[in-house]
């Protein structure tokens, strides 16, 4: 052997140094692993984690305010609530463009929508004032198109505002991410416009609202920009506009048609008022609670649906409790919790016995009983609810039978349906061959010498199973319980066909917001708030227990 093998690194048959090359093998295996377990990951990611991450992303998810009325609420942050007054012109004007704007894409509902959940009745609001923003600029318009009819054509329109210098592209930028920020998608193609720089100085308002206008007629109608007449909130902006521009130094495409509507403008029409066109359309518009929940709810990301979940609430001066008569989710929390831990228990003192008589009985016997065991299973969950419901009824078999037995007083009949009874009785009986599977797993692992054992050495049967066979089903009971209870706490067609008004859990509420109220934030924070519970709940059973004592046989 050379001194260079001697003192140096041992060498493969390659003669690459060993540990290199055995490394290399590793991750070769590593990445054979990986792409083995590849589908199923991509699976679970698809299937589980991403819509977890979705729903606690809707949790705190509130941009809807933001991108529907983005000038609106920049303006509206300078805006003090405790003077009790509303807000000023200047938030009126931007609310009417960007509401324009948000009522052509059909966006403006769902924003109404959206506050109705901390301020009720906004929706309406919202949905009526939407039909009628075309009238504050069709008043111009007749004005404008009675003294010169080049004001209703879209090709004078299209050449006034592009006009023959400078162009501001990047003001089409903007209302492009504007309106994409609106439908919550990407729009391309090319919008064909783009505002003169000297008629945005002259006519910002106008140039606002044309652009707009030019950006979805473009994007979403997919029409040529300049054979199209413009919306009625251009008319108004360029009543706003011609009140104090000076047209003097002007003499771009337009220029004389500007300074005749200037003048018709001044004689025919009052001076545009948008705090006024607003209070016309509804009174509530000049609420100051209105505006102050806009503002509160404003921000891009907000803890008001945790805080709703909890029976707080998120208010312009701070987070404030629930009235008394609005509190309830807290309520159906710990009765979610009660009930779960109510029914695993249920199920493990009807379990333990089934699954110590099957793990101890003859193979024949005890396979014939198992069946029994795994029979509901092959019955549909809404047959096995639906059956409960009419056995647990005031006129169904159970309370016909006690009757029939003299127990009960015919005008005196039990009620255990459409209660928390009912509730945990159905839940028993749908969710206990998920504890006797567990326990007889584990049951029969025991070996039956320890039993005899502990007999020859004086113990009696009852020391006898508590001191030796019981200890050894624990890790059964582990496993079971948590299936149970996991299972239990997320449970909503059983309580809602047999809880009644007491009787459902908090999974109902959720299902309610996700398939009626179409509240997801505030169902995406119940339901997160349920997933840490359990979590909780799964860290304190280790802690306490030992998640390492869980054995399924």
């Amino acid at each position: 052997m050379s001194d260079t093998t001697q003192n140096g690194p041992m060498l493969a048959a390659d003669g690459t140094p060993l540990k290199r090359s055995l490394n290399r093998a590793l991750r070769r295996q590593k990445l054979r692993a990986l792409m083995l377990i590849a589908p199923l990951l991509i699976f679970v990611l698809v299937t589980f984690i991403a819509p977890i991450a979705d729903m606690l992303f809707r949790s705190v998810e509130n941009q809807i305010v933001s991108d529907t009325l983005p000038t609106a609420t920049e303006v509206l942050e300078d805006w003090d609530h405790t003077t009790g007054a509303p807000p000023g012109e200047e938030v009126y004007q931007a609310l009417y463009y960007d509401l324009y704007l948000a009522a052509e894409a059909r966006a403006h509902t769902r924003l109404g929508t959206r506050l109705n959940y901390e301020y009720t009745g906004v929706s309406s609001l919202f949905r009526s004032t939407g039909r009628g923003l075309e009238d504050l600029g069709e008043e111009y318009q007749d004005i404008l198109e009675d003294a010169d009819d080049r004001w209703g054509e879209g090709a004078f329109w299209y050449e006034l505002m592009t006009g023959t210098g400078d162009t501001d592209a990047r003001l089409v930028r903007e209302h492009r991410a504007r309106l994409q920020a609106l439908e919550n998608a990407r729009l391309t193609g090319d919008v064909g416009f783009a505002p003169s720089v000297e008629i945005k100085e002259l006519l910002p308002q106008t140039t606002f609202a044309y652009t707009d206008f030019a950006v979805f007629t473009a994007l979403m109608d997919e029409d040529v920009v300049a054979e199209e007449d413009p919306w009625e909130g251009v008319y108004a902006g360029l009543a706003q506009d011609l009140e104090t521009a000076d047209l003097s130094g002007y003499d771009g495409p337009g220029a004389e048609a500007l300074v005749a509507a200037q003048q018709t403008l001044a004689e025919q029409a009052e001076p545009i008022n948008y705090t006024a066109f607003f209070e016309s359309e509804d009174k509530d518009w000049v609420s100051p609670d209105i505006w102050a929940t806009i503002q509160t709810y404003s921000s891009t990301y907000t803890g008001g649906y945790f805080l709703n979940a909890v029976d707080m609430q998120l208010t312009p001066d701070g987070i404030e409790m629930r009235p008394d008569g609005q509190r309830l989710y807290m309520v159906l929390f710990q009765r979610t919790l009660f009930m779960s831990l109510t029914i695993t228990l249920s199920c493990i003192l009807l379990g333990y016995p089934v699954a110590w008589l099957l793990a101890n009985l003859p193979a024949s016997k005890a396979n014939l009983l198992m069946i029994l065991v795994l029979l509901p299973f092959w019955t549909s969950l809404l047959v096995r609810t639906s059956a409960w419901k009419v056995m647990l009824q005031q006129q169904g078999v159970i309370n016909d039978v006690l009757v029939w037995l003299g127990l009960v007083d015919d005008a005196a009949r039990l009620v255990m349906i459409n209660n928390q009874f009912g509730t945990i009785v159905a839940m028993t009986h749908i969710l206990l061959p998920f504890m006797i599977l567990p326990l007889y797993s584990v049951m029969q692992g025991i070996p039956p010498s320890y039993l005899r054992a502990a007999k020859s050495l004086g113990a009696t049967n009852w020391t006898a199973f508590w001191r030796v066979y019981f200890p050894q089903s624990v890790p059964g009971i582990g496993a079971g319980s948590i299936l149970v209870f996991i299972l239990a706490i997320g449970y909503y067609i059983t309580p809602e066909i047999v809880g009644g008004r007491t009787g459902t859990f908090i999974s109902n509420r959720i299902a309610y917001h996700i398939s009626t109220s179409l509240n997801w934030g505030l169902a995406a924070a119940l339901g997160a708030i349920l997933l840490a519970v359990v979590l909780l709940l799964y860290w304190a059973y280790d802690r306490i227990v030992g998640i390492d004592n869980v054995k399924l046989g």
